[in-house]
């Protein structure tokens, strides 16, 4: 395993040439497209026997092609006697479905770890879970890489005075909490539920007090906007003079764009985890790139040295 090779599917190619960019190696060539009656076809192009291979391929809409695609490209890598395989999936999508909360119901977040296992991945690197328990859903080495110091240098650079973190649900408050010690600043926390399971949620009551304050709240992922808009509009309400946001999942689904453009936020900070089409694009939205993290993470797996030491 003494040659890097670094792969991508179609789910974010731009993420994975500034990853390879940061690492000064070149992109491996591969084939992936989909014939007339939809069946994904993989083809690797050059020589992988024995080499330590990455394959960078978040979750990203259509969610459900790019996993397929992602697995038959480990079987292929596989049959292709590839010395190891590490899935780089920097959003894990059915993160939220990792417990059964109500009667007859999977648990998708672990199948999808079994997938990725069976299919051939012998690693997993990604970034921020929804549910740090996720990690336990696989069988073989998961390394968890956080977009939390890259926010906290953003927003530590802003200078932002009488700032307070705002925790958007109970589940992110020790993200929250690391944040606000990080940027010296107090915490609130807002407690909200989810009314079905259509994602629908509602702010019920806020922990904390941001009377006079500048805002900044912090969730692990903006899916529709719906829950960032109450939380916004409840901050406001309890006396916040302004409100940012922060995220490391910019899914940006169904009406998204347009509950963000309606917001009173004055900006939302997210990362480039999955792909910001133009279509995705506000000017309040600023995107952070993950690509010397993964790159570094990438690395040090490659070496053999501490991905761990990268957050110390």
């Amino acid at each position: 395993m003494d040659e890097l090779k670094i792969f991508s599917g179609n789910a974010h190619p731009a993420l994975a040439r500034a990853t390879c960019e940061y690492l000064n190696v070149p992109l491996g060539s591969a084939r992936i497209f989909k014939f007339s009656n939809e069946n994904i076809f993989v083809q690797i192009l050059e020589n992988v026997r024995e080499r330590d291979v990455f394959i960078i391929q978040p979750l990203a809409s259509p969610v459900n092609e790019n996993l397929v695609e992602l697995l038959i490209m480990l079987d292929a890598f596989k049959r292709a006697s590839a010395g190891r395989i590490t899935a780089v999936v920097p959003y894990y999508a059915y993160g939220r479905t990792d417990k059964k909360d109500q009667p007859r119901v999977p648990i998708t977040a672990r199948l999808i770890a079994d997938l990725l296992t069976v299919a051939g991945a012998n690693r997993l690197l990604t970034v921020d879970l929804h549910a740090g328990q996720i990690q336990g859903f696989f069988n073989i080495p998961v390394d968890e890489l956080t977009a939390l110091y890259l926010l906290v240098n953003y927003f530590r650079n802003k200078q932002l005075q009488d700032l307070v973190v705002v925790a958007t649900d109970i589940g992110i408050t020790k993200r929250a909490r690391d944040m606000a010690e990080r940027l010296k600043a107090p915490l609130a926390i807002i407690a909200k539920r989810r009314i079905d399971n259509s994602g629908k949620s509602e702010a019920i009551t806020l922990i904390g007090d941001v009377k006079g304050m500048r805002a900044l709240t912090i969730d692990d992922e903006i899916d529709t906007g719906g829950s960032l808009n109450n939380a916004v509009s409840l901050l406001i309400d309890n006396g916040a003079v302004e409100v940012s946001a922060c995220c490391t999942h910019a899914v940006f689904s169904g009406p998204a764009i347009k509950n963000l453009a309606a917001n009173t936020a004055t900006e939302i900070v997210v990362t480039d985890t999955l792909p910001l089409g133009p279509e995705k694009r506000l000017p309040k939205i600023t995107s952070l790139s993950l690509a010397p993290l993964i790159g570094e993470a990438i690395r040090r797996i490659h070496k053999g040295t501490s991905v761990g030491a990268l957050f110390e």
